[in-house]
């Protein structure tokens, strides 16, 4: 297993979760947990665990930016249990993998309550940790491509440390991240924890919250509106944007792989934000204008993955390109706010 530094491991594995997993007649399935599975990539992980017949899911949600509705087609289901549980709490149960996606993950989110972001981050993968500890669990984390910051290195490996403002606006959910980091690779090198990090990028899909303030929500969003899209000046920072089921595969893949991590799942297929709003203009509404407005702090000028670790690795690649991800965005958004194509 590839590791970062082998300090002190406790010798003796713990218990698996159910007496009944090497049961002569019967084996218990797999529990999965995953937190934040209420949440836009969380919900989409939960549809592809649920499709196999020996996994078991429990998602832990407090429903601070995650919606039931996602997984309103699980509810009742036999293999399928829904706790609302906020992780900056304990929590006791028997697992074998823990997914640990939760965290408000867009800027409006995380700046509206910060502390509360920083506590999910710190404690809440604390707490998560002493859950794998104890149950033997493996544990994956999502972690971001905002532990780049404002990045000097362009496209970003994983060997980047980064360029952080420790004390800006968005460095509660940027410097969280980065101490989740830390305490996974010192559970693993301390008590020998089973650790996958992932650091995600830029993601879109059906199920995005219409009003999270990401770009390609706004953009979409705008457009069905027949509201301007509004660029954030200068327009020409970058975002690379992966589609949500490629998202999915990757962090399934590093799962279930024998790499710790940390490794970029990202598309990196880069665009500016005019690139982008001409895009989904040109997709989604030929009418609507394209307007400037000022930028937030912090915003960094360029993102883009260096993903040589995941296609050898994992031997995953992103498949969707953008022109083909956001119309289906497009349908998803135009279904819940309730507005037909025009024809």
């Amino acid at each position: 297993m590839a590791s970062n530094g082998n300090n002190h491991v406790s010798t003796k594995p713990p218990p698996e979760p159910s007496p009944l997993r090497k049961a002569k007649f019967f084996q218990a399935n797999m529990r999965i947990l995953v937190t934040g599975g209420a949440g836009f990539i969380g919900s989409h992980l939960v549809d592809k665990l649920m499709e196999n017949e020996k996994n078991e899911v429990i998602v832990a949600d407090n429903y601070f930016t995650g919606s039931k509705d996602n997984l309103k087609k699980w509810i009742g289901h036999p293999r399928f249990e829904l706790i609302r549980h906020d992780v900056t709490e304990p929590l006791l149960i028997e697992v074998d993998q823990i997914y640990h996606l939760a965290c408000p993950a867009s800027p409006i989110f995380y700046k509206y309550n910060p502390v509360k972001t920083i506590k999910t981050n710190v404690i809440g993968t604390l707490n998560m940790l002493g859950l794998a500890k104890r149950t033997g669990a493996r544990i994956l984390l999502t972690s971001t491509s905002e532990v780049y910051g404002d990045p000097l290195v362009h496209p970003q490996d994983e060997t980047y440390w980064g360029n952080v403002n420790p004390i800006g606006v968005r460095s509660c959910y940027d410097e969280g991240k980065r101490v989740a980091e830390t305490l996974m690779f010192d559970y693993h090198r301390q008590h020998g924890i089973e650790i996958r990090i992932a650091r995600i990028f830029n993601t879109y899909g059906p199920r995005m919250n219409i009003d999270d303030g990401r770009v390609v929500s706004n953009f979409i969003a705008q457009a069905i509106r027949d509201e301007p899209l509004t660029v954030q000046l200068p327009g020409t920072q970058t975002r690379s944007f992966c589609y949500v089921s490629d998202m999915v595969n990757g962090l399934m893949r590093l799962m279930d792989g024998e790499n710790t991590g940390p490794i970029n799942i990202g598309n990196p297929g880069e665009f500016t934000m005019l690139e982008l709003a001409e895009n989904v203009k040109e997709l989604i509404n030929p009418e609507v204008k394209i307007i400037t407005v000022e930028n937030t702090p912090d915003d960094p000028r360029q993102r883009k993955p260096d993903i040589t670790k995941a296609k050898e690795l994992l031997g995953w690649e992103p498949k969707v390109k953008l022109r083909d991800g956001l119309p289906l965005m497009e349908e998803d958004f135009r279904e819940r706010l309730g507005i037909s194509r025009k024809k």
